[in-house]
């Protein structure tokens, strides 16, 4: 009997079943729900200086912990919820990064207030078009570029921290503005008909 042959993915994606799950069915796959848009704020923005994998295993506590992603819920949270947030191990327990998330809950609400969603605003980055990179090796993938040094300086304008543009450029490939999927990954050419 032939042995199936391994699915080629993105490098980073093989070292745990989890990874492999959330490449194979997230990553890369555009985002058009406000809900997911938070979502992917917030636990970005607790990654920096993490791996993704840890946030991966503590996604369930943060859904829990930041009432299923509601922005306007996590725009609520007092000082005594943020406390409470603290003694959260299902999180990571970094004050800034709680304080952070409770203030993009509130600047992510004036966004959409203003622009009338968080994906009409964001998507126009890209002129509603996902951008299809090229990448062939590690060597390719770059850690910011241009298009997220921008997004970055507007996010940070109207009041969102933890999204420097190394920070946001993961943000934009997580959530489909960008196709960073290698050429070889199996998961590239569905990615790439996605809008």
């Amino acid at each position: 009997m032939p042995t199936p042959t391994k699915l080629r993915r993105c490098f980073w994606a093989d070292s745990d079943p989890l990874l492999s799950t959330y490449h194979d069915e997230e990553w890369g796959v555009p985002v058009h729900n406000d809900r997911r848009w938070f979502e992917k704020l917030i636990l970005d923005g607790a990654q920096a200086g993490l791996s993704w994998l840890t946030i991966l295993r503590k996604r369930e506590g943060y859904r829990e912990a930041f009432a299923g992603f509601d922005p306007v819920r996590v725009a609520k949270f007092t000082a005594r919820d943020q406390a409470r947030l603290m003694t959260n191990a299902g999180i990571v327990r970094n004050a800034a990064k709680i304080k952070s998330a409770v203030g993009n809950a509130r600047a992510f609400l004036a966004l959409q207030e203003e622009q009338g969603s968080f994906d009409r605003y964001i998507w126009r980055f890209v002129d509603g078009k996902p951008v299809q990179n090229r990448i062939r090796t590690r060597a390719d993938i770059q850690a910011r570029t241009p298009l997220s040094d921008a997004v970055s300086v507007d996010l940070k304008k109207r009041g969102f921290s933890f999204v420097g543009t190394t920070i946001v450029y993961a943000f934009m490939q997580a959530s489909g503005l960008v196709n960073d999927h290698l050429a070889d990954c199996f998961r590239r050419a569905a990615i790439s008909k996605l809008r």
